[in-house]
């Protein structure tokens, strides 16, 4: 095992070292690249400590967070991790920005020297995966475990399910490369849409429109626009016969208003851009069962989770975009 490990460092040392960890040399690199780099980080562990897509959740977890977040500073380097200098350092440690394995250990901070230069940094790409390996390591390796890790860690269930998601879509894809997206409506069938958020809405109570409205004939396929997990499907008064899909960057995807599943469709299902969910149809504003009450059409909606709260967001300018691109894929 000690063999196995010092292999796997060398590798990762290799990566560095044709991968300079500056944010000079990270602003020259190319995205495929620092995926690239972000990946030699992750695996260094798999089957030793913990399996690489459990760290690349919890990373990119941490990333979306940043995004979105004023709050939460933009960590530097190929990793989004970071932790709060009591963490690191230990709550009594006189020395906040302790960077001394010893005073860290014996103050009871988790910071750990990932790359045996004597010192464990916070800024250190190797001793923060390292340290969060290590963390995750004494709960166990299994899927239990990780939740388990998280939970003690974030406090959290949306961010536990959200982490978990992410982790499930890593080891499915193999990949992190996850950002494709695709238009939801195909596009070989008839539609229309503009941009309709923010209008009012008054079935049900006083509420303004949270997605945009693409207007099709019944029965026209509905596709996912991204990489997710199906995690809620069913009966919404408000969106009929509707499905929501969790993705890699902490959004919900929201479907509504369908006139039917695809058969192969459960809570549960990992889905990519363009697998077909569904077909339009003019369900909700009512009892179960309930249709027809406006013309068919998909409503769409994205919500943002920022660890904090769930929120809508604006989805026709990314609308606009995917449209675009399945258009020229299809030419």
């Amino acid at each position: 095992m000690q063999r196995h490990f010092q292999f796997l460092l060398g590798i990762t040392l290799l990566g560095i070292i044709l991968y300079p960890t500056s944010s000079f040399a990270k602003e020259e690199l190319t995205e495929a690249e620092i995926l690239q780099q972000r990946m030699s980080y992750y695996v260094q562990f798999d089957e030793l400590l913990i399996p690489w897509h459990f760290l690349a959740a919890i990373d990119q977890y941490e990333r979306n967070l940043q995004s979105v977040r004023k709050d939460i500073p933009t960590r530097e380097g190929y990793l989004a991790i970071q932790f709060s200098d009591e963490y690191w350092s230990g709550a009594l440690n006189p020395v906040k920005e302790d960077t001394h394995p010893e005073t860290i250990s014996y103050f009871g901070g988790m910071g750990l020297d990932g790359n045996n230069d004597g010192i464990a940094s916070p800024q250190d790409d190797e001793d923060v995966i390292f340290s969060t390996a290590s963390y995750l390591g004494k709960f166990g390796i299994t899927d239990e475990d990780f939740k388990l890790a998280l939970w003690e860690y974030y406090g959290s269930e949306e961010a536990v399910n959200q982490i978990f998601t992410i982790s499930t879509l890593y080891r499915h894809f193999k990949t992190i490369e996850l950002d494709a997206h695709t238009f939801p409506v195909s596009i070989q069938y008839n539609y229309s849409y503009k941009g309709t958020w923010g209008a009012n809405r008054g079935w049900g109570g006083r509420r303004i429109h949270e997605g945009t409205d693409i207007f099709a004939n019944y029965g026209t396929p509905v596709l996912s626009t991204s990489y997710g997990v199906v995690e809620v499907k069913g009966w919404n008064q408000f969106g009929g016969w509707r499905i929501g899909i969790r993705d890699n960057h902490n959004s919900y995807h929201y479907y509504a208003h369908l006139g039917s599943y695809h058969k192969d469709i459960e809570v549960g299902t990992i889905v990519e851009p363009g697998t077909v969910l569904g077909y339009v149809g003019s369900s909700g504003y009512g009892k179960e069962g309930t249709s027809g009450k406006f013309p068919p059409h998909l409503h769409y909606g994205i919500y943002k989770f920022n660890g904090r709260t769930e929120w809508a967001f604006d989805p026709y300018p990314s609308l606009l975009q995917w449209e675009r691109q399945a258009k020229n894929q299809k030419q």
